[in-house]
């Protein structure tokens, strides 16, 4: 028989392994050894669906006509639902048809947009640290990955003139996500402003990802990429379902943008898929129109917790701004630590999960993403069990070796 005659594809081998799946193998074994975890890890909402989209839900449920295919390019209610939740967030006027199409969530159909126009070799333009469906995606499809470092003094912003000509002038697509994941950090209008003309400059196509649109605070209200004058010609917009309305396990997200490029990606998925299960189409529409107070309740919500932990986390040493958006914090390790190594030393010694930096990209070392999806009861214990075991922040050791 031959050698390894059933080797995987090569694109598996440029792949490094999932951290949320190896983060799920150290819990189950944690959970085994008797430990009562915290888990801050992923940014997995805690806490049910709105009552009116479980609802939905039931009564689309009932329906027999529901239970068939349902349409590729999703149904046309929901389609709908998306692009007038566009037009009242962002007054953005879309094309329901052509211009917006329903996902498996926005994970998938970032990836699948890779494979959908990232031929092998092509340039591909991302951040460190990103979300890593960012770079996975393009990893996937053969891309050469350019990245874009990303740092605390730069407020975590693209610096779009530290592109190098020649890499600007090969690129393909860029993708960016504000307000960002993992790092919490915002964006001004301005940047989006700068990051439209730098594309249309260089023809290259945005990848926008706003999954966390509707988590802001204090006063802050995130910009859509489509909202600024040639936006929608150059670009397009990923959303998802999964943060703000606690749908994280129902696998319901959108893209919306250029039509052209909408319309590659629906191709590429009626080859691999048949679309989201129409009983939640009908659910997601529901809560896209849900009122405004539904919004404003889950941001009471997650800023309670920011602060909540932030105040916490001084009494350690640590001292974080407040995140105006996101579901995260952002914090530095430990000195002398890696983040793989701090997050490990607090699941053994406190039973309490953050998720490493690195799994973000090289640029996320040196800090770990903390996702505020516990209530402030489990916040306060996970900062006592710090207390117990002498975890701080010492910031006069930083630059010491």
């Amino acid at each position: 028989m031959r050698e390894n005659w059933i080797a995987p594809a090569d694109r598996l081998g440029s792949l490094p392994p999932y951290v949320f799946a190896r983060l799920d193998e150290l819990k189950a074994r944690a959970r085994e050894q008797g430990l009562d975890l915290i888990d801050l890890g992923m940014g997995n909402p805690d806490g049910m669906a709105p009552r009116p989209v479980i609802e939905a839900a039931i009564a689309a449920f009932e329906n027999p006509l529901v239970h068939g295919y349902p349409p590729f390019e999703g149904t046309a209610d929901f389609r709908h639902a998306i692009t007038e939740w566009y037009k009242r967030c962002y007054k953005v006027d879309l094309d329901p048809d052509s211009e917006a199409l329903p996902l498996l969530g926005s994970k998938e159909g970032l990836t699948h947009l890779a494979l959908a126009y990232v031929n092998p070799g092509d340039v591909v333009l991302v951040p460190s640290p990103a979300y890593p469906a960012h770079f996975r995606g393009p990893l996937i499809a053969g891309a050469d990955l350019q990245t874009m470092e990303l740092s605390a003094e730069g407020n975590w912003l693209i610096d779009i003139q530290a592109i190098p000509e020649d890499v600007a002038r090969r690129a393909k697509l860029l993708y960016f996500n504000y307000p960002n994941n993992p790092t919490a950090a915002t964006a001004p209008r301005e940047f989006f402003e700068e990051m439209v003309a730098f594309a249309r400059h260089y023809e290259i196509l945005l990848v926008h990802d706003l999954c966390y649109a509707e988590l802001a605070f204090d006063g802050y209200q995130p910009t859509s990429l489509l909202e600024i004058p040639g936006g929608k010609e150059i670009g397009v917009e990923f959303h998802t379902l999964s943060k703000t309305y606690n749908m994280a396990g129902w696998r319901v997200g959108f893209a919306v943008g250029k039509s052209e490029i909408i319309q590659g990606l629906r191709t590429l998925k009626t080859n691999l898929d048949y679309g989201i299960f129409s009983a939640i189409q009908a659910a997601a529409q529901t809560a896209l129109q849900l009122p405004d107070e539904y919004v404003q309740r889950v941001q009471q919500r997650y800023r309670e917790r920011r602060d909540f932990l932030l105040a916490g986390l001084a009494e350690l040493g640590w001292s974080v701004a407040p995140t105006k958006a996101t579901m995260y914090l952002w914090i530095p390790c430990s000195v002398g630590m890696t983040s793989a190594d701090f997050a490990l030393d607090l699941l053994q010694k406190t039973g309490v999960v953050v998720t490493p930096g690195s799994a973000f990209g090289a640029g996320g070392e040196g800090y770990v993403r903390v996702s505020l999806i516990a209530d402030c009861d489990r916040l306060g214990e996970a900062i006592n069990r710090l207390k117990q075991a002498g975890i701080r922040y010492d910031y006069s050791t930083v630059g010491v070796s």
